[in-house]
């Protein structure tokens, strides 16, 4: 895929694969890489989605991992979100590291991927990153999760004046995931829908720690 590649410093042994929100491109969350400071060297890897019609939005064309049909919930993408989930275990394993080095991010539509592919990925990962975002095909999880994943960590966060996806919908996804035995470290934030500087903060320990 299309992606813009940060490595922060010689020989990185870890990877974070951050896929963007709807309508963005790879070079939206490019800016956060130095303010996490980690302190050893990592590969970031910020890919561009796929350009579609997006029925939301009068079916302009933009880059999406799938369509959204209508706001809210309601019926999903499923053919838009598979083909994204394969784009994502591709780029898992075009790293050239092992999988559990490697640590899968995304913001609002990015984050639905990365629960989607994630949690079914075959091969141990170091964490999933969920930001402002809610679980997709939340009912085919328990059937199609992989083994492998079944205690990943995962970190959740979502902003209490989210207008686009509400914390309503987030919470209810972080209930589901709990009933099936995963254990999501949650935080929220007053903010719309976007980061705040003491996510990034929450951001940069949970990635110092699990990788």
């Amino acid at each position: 895929m299309d992606a813009i590649r940060i490595e922060t410093g010689p020989k990185p042994e870890a990877a974070v694969i951050w896929l963007h929100g709807l309508g963005a491109d790879g070079h939206d969350f490019e800016p956060i890489v130095p303010e996490l400071e980690l302190a050893k060297p990592v590969r970031f890897v910020f890919p561009h989605a796929p350009v579609r019609p997006v029925t939301i939005n009068q079916g302009m064309r933009m880059r999406a991992w799938y369509d959204i049909l209508q706001l809210g919930g309601g019926p999903e993408d499923e053919a838009g979100l598979r083909a994204s989930q394969k784009l994502t275990d591709e780029l898992i394993r075009d790293q050239g590291m092992p999988a559990n080095r490697i640590v899968l991010a995304g913001f609002s539509q990015g984050g639905a991927v990365t629960l989607l592919a994630g949690l079914r990925y075959p091969e141990r990962l170091a964490g999933l990153l969920a930001l402002s975002t809610y679980l997709p095909l939340a009912g085919k999880l328990s059937a199609e999760r992989s083994e492998a994943n079944r205690d990943v960590p995962i970190f959740m966060a979502h902003g209490s004046y989210d207008d686009l996806i509400p914390i309503d919908r987030a919470q209810a996804s972080r209930a589901a995931l709990e009933k099936l035995g995963y254990k999501p470290e949650w935080h929220d934030y007053p903010m719309p829908h976007s980061l705040c500087a003491p996510e990034i903060a929450d951001i940069s320990a949970f990635l110092s720690r699990v990788l």
